[in-house]
């Protein structure tokens, strides 16, 4: 495009996206914009300033991103697209080079996958919900507070679970992770401090299930368990090479610490499945000012 917004190149691929030849654009003596991106799906007018293409030119500044344009027969398709401006011996922007990709197939295959991962949520829920009930007719009768821990551990994994579905199964951002749990105990009594980092699914699962057991464990004896305790969960990449992922769990203002006289289910299974699966380490310490808890997590 020319400092005018208007189209004065396109190549064979960009006619035959948008539908238009080059002489029928330049006949139209309008910016580009107004041709083939001047309309949202819904009926909307689409203005020249609001378009995050044509702001490259007077913000001297490459963009990216999605957008919807309107084929000459009518028909909207969605593009990925690339703006950059054009700049003479001078530095001084005279135009835009737009690179654009029809990404309908992507798309439609956004929408299949989205409908098999709905459908795998609800198969393993039922799955999970049909254990539950199968160990409540077994175990009745018998220990209470070992059903409960078992039950608890599946809403655990139930809502590991649903983290990865919203997330499509794609690698899932630690603050999330980290806040799903918070949002189950009561968030307001939890500090979440770390970079922005994202872990694999299966990492996703395995942190989610032992955050899980420190906070059921927080809730019996810890911080937890009195108005005013506290924890706070951080995490980072581990220098020289952040190659090690540090995730460290940190209780305080809870009632006194005594170390446990035996290792408990729960956190023998923070250690075991952490060491067994990733080749993890875990290092649990009862401070004085409650219970410290560090994950190191070889992520290569």
């Amino acid at each position: 495009m020319d400092d005018r917004q208007r189209c004065i190149y396109m190549n064979a691929a960009a006619e035959e996206l948008t539908g238009y030849t080059l002489d029928e654009v330049l006949a139209l003596d309008r910016p580009l914009h107004d041709i083939i991106h001047h309309t949202h799906p819904d009926g909307r007018p689409f203005p020249l300033h609001e378009c995050a293409i044509d702001r490259a030119f007077p913000e001297h500044a490459q963009t990216r991103g999605e957008e919807m344009f309107v084929h000459r027969d009518g028909h909207f398709y969605p593009v990925a697209f690339c703006a950059s401006p054009i700049r003479d011996e001078a530095s001084q922007t005279i135009g835009t080079i737009i690179e654009v990709r029809d990404i309908s197939q992507y798309r439609r295959a956004q929408a299949n996958q989205r409908v098999l991962i709905n459908e795998l949520d609800h198969r393993v829920k039922n799955t999970l919900a049909t254990v539950q009930a199968i160990a409540g007719q077994t175990f009745e009768g018998s220990d209470a507070a070992a059903l409960a821990s078992f039950k608890n551990r599946l809403t655990a994994l139930s809502k590991a679970h649903e983290v990865l579905t919203r997330n499509a199964w794609e690698p899932t951002a630690l603050d999330r992770i980290a806040g799903s749990v918070a949002g189950t105990f009561g968030p307001d009594r939890f500090t979440l401090a770390g970079p922005e980092l994202i872990v694999s699914p299966k990492v996703t699962v395995a942190l989610m299930m032992a955050l899980h057991e420190l906070a059921t464990n927080a809730v019996k004896y810890g911080s937890l368990s009195i108005p005013g305790g506290r924890v706070r969960i951080s995490w980072r990449h581990e220098p020289p090479d952040d190659s090690v992922l540090e995730v460290v769990w940190e209780e305080s203002d809870g009632p006194p610490v005594t170390p446990p006289t035996r290792t408990g289910l729960g956190m023998r299974l923070i250690e075991e499945q952490l060491a067994y699966e990733f080749g993890g380490s875990t290092q649990i310490r009862f401070e004085p000012g409650g219970l410290l808890c560090t994950i190191d997590l070889p992520l290569a």
